[in-house]
């Protein structure tokens, strides 16, 4: 009988268990490896051979018989490294040349050899741990430096061997390898200390910031427009300060994508601290998207739970600001290429800063602007209509008088902000148990109409403001759902008047403001 072994296989994100089938049999020499394998995993035949022979075995090279090794399921392709030490293993067990006593029959297997027999790290730990968790496996073996994004997942042993001898040694039961369960606590640390780019430190620009903390409270997104140097890029790396703490779940998913980017560090691999990225405005569209040759995470994707910041907005490709149309709608992105379909999540706040045009000086009360009626209309369309409409918050951001800005007074800090946010953020969590969304951005029709319910002549003013201002019906929806959020800031439990015409005033007006 051939020997089986289990490993799995990375699509995206997500991951499917690999048949690992071994078989020596009787005939003529030959060495082949079956189940749509890639380049990688053909030359795994030099590295198992050499990383065996090293350690005192007998190579499937240097063997007098036929060795097969299938991977199934045979339809689905198989890539890189990490079926090296499962098929060491089934060789050496259906050769005889190992019989082990521990059942590997719940045991997910993933790694690479090196030719000395070391086990090399690998990309996506957490991903597999993750999945031989959901399939029902108890036990997952990875290289030694992934036990601990391995060891994040509750509830599954963790096997990390150093190489093939001590692998061999752990399952014959003749020097058992420490195995590795969670402990992890879902806690947070918090630090009262002012950063770098504490709120106390951006002197004026008070409307800007009220409508930064209503971003970060509903998780909507923010467009800032205004001269350069004005502060606008000040404003977007402070968002992060008040940020409430991620749950253990979310780092799980944002530590998850970064296993598969392979920039976690092994020391401390799960990720407590919410992204924030800043891709530059030159970026390409698979860099921002997603996909590339090997269908990589984009900068979407690597943002989820955290801030997207886009500076220089409209300077973006057109194909690339077009392409974020889905992703800011539905939280994910699918990524469809000749090599395959993959879909990322991309559940980001995204906080944009553009000027108002060309030379960036239109509509600043102290230096006038240089450009034509014309290249400003053409720069102001960069930024489309439909992109435009699923940005919730519009926010000028005007140049600040000399007085304000030389003053030594400090103003409120991001932890008094970020204590009103996390009050409004627990609000939404009660709010939403039970619903598979967080924030009040994520809200759909249903949710709308359930919990953003105007009176008669709430809905009647509403009305009438919207026609004014001749907003979208998704504009409409986005007024409501950032009305919830200045009412949950407010500790309201009914949207009031004031809170609409706040909304209102961050929402997007027809046309170019020339």
């Amino acid at each position: 009988m051939p020997a089986k072994l289990y490993s799995v296989t990375r699509h995206g994100i997500n991951a499917q268990t690999i048949e690992v089938e071994v078989d020596v049999a009787s005939g003529l020499h030959s060495f082949s490896i079956v189940g749509l394998a890639d380049k990688a995993v053909e030359e795994s035949k030099e590295r198992i051979s050499s990383a065996l022979k090293n350690n005192g075995f007998k190579a499937p090279r240097s063997f007098n018989k036929r060795v097969v090794i299938n991977l199934a399921p045979a339809d689905l392709k198989k890539e890189g490294g990490i079926y090296d030490v499962p098929m060491a293993l089934g060789f050496l067990i259906d050769s005889e040349q190992m019989k082990p006593k521990k059942d590997i029959e719940n045991t997910l297997i993933v790694g690479e050899l090196g030719l000395d027999g070391k086990i090399r790290p690998i990309k996506g730990a957490l991903l597999y741990a993750l999945h031989a968790k959901d399939a029902g496996y108890s036990t997952i073996l990875v290289p030694k430096e992934n036990e601990k994004e391995a060891a994040l997942v509750k509830g599954l042993e963790v096997v990390a061997p150093k190489n093939i001898k001590e692998l061999v040694q752990h399952l014959e039961g003749r020097k058992k390898i420490q195995t590795t369960l969670s402990d992890k606590k879902e806690s947070s640390s918090k630090d009262s200390s002012l950063k770098e780019d504490d709120f106390a430190y951006i002197k004026g620009q008070e409307s800007a910031k009220k409508a930064l903390e209503i971003a970060v409270a509903g998780g909507h997104n923010i467009l800032f427009q205004g001269p350069p140097g004005t502060g606008k890029t000040m404003l977007a790396r402070a968002a992060i300060t008040i940020m409430p703490e991620m749950s253990y779940g979310e780092s799980l998913e944002v530590t998850k994508i970064e296993s598969v980017c392979r920039q976690l560090p092994s020391d401390e691999p799960l990720v407590t601290k919410r992204p924030f990225r800043t891709p530059h405005h030159s970026s390409s569209e698979s860099a921002i998207i997603g996909g590339g040759s090997k269908l990589q995470p984009g900068e979407i994707t690597r943002a989820h739970r955290g801030i997207l910041f886009l500076d220089e907005f409209p300077e973006l490709h057109r194909n690339v600001l077009e392409s974020m149309r889905q992703p800011l709608e539905e939280g994910s992105i699918l990524v469809a290429r000749a090599r395959g379909v993959v879909e990322y999540p991309a559940r980001f706040m995204l906080v944009a800063a553009a000027n108002p045009c060309p030379c960036g000086y239109f509509g600043d009360s102290s230096r006038a602007c240089s450009c034509t009626t014309g290249s400003i209309i053409r720069y102001q369309k960069k930024l489309s209509g439909p992109i435009a409409d699923r940005i919730d918050l519009h926010v000028q951001v005007p140049r600040q008088k000399h007085e304000k800005l030389s003053s030594e007074e400090l103003e409120e800090s991001s932890a008094n902000i970020k204590t009103r946010v996390d009050h409004a953020r627990k609000v939404q969590t009660k709010r939403f148990e039970g619903e598979n969304i967080i924030t009040n951005s994520e809200m759909k029709l249903r949710h709308l109409k359930k919990y953003c319910a105007l009176d008669e002549h709430l809905n009647k003013r509403l009305g009438t403001a919207i026609e004014k201002y001749k907003l979208s019906a998704r504009g409409y929806h986005s007024t409501l759902k950032v009305s919830r959020t200045i009412a949950d800031l407010a500790g309201e439990k009914d949207i009031k008047w004031e809170h609409l015409s706040l909304a209102l005033q961050y929402a997007k007006r027809e046309g170019p403001e020339i």
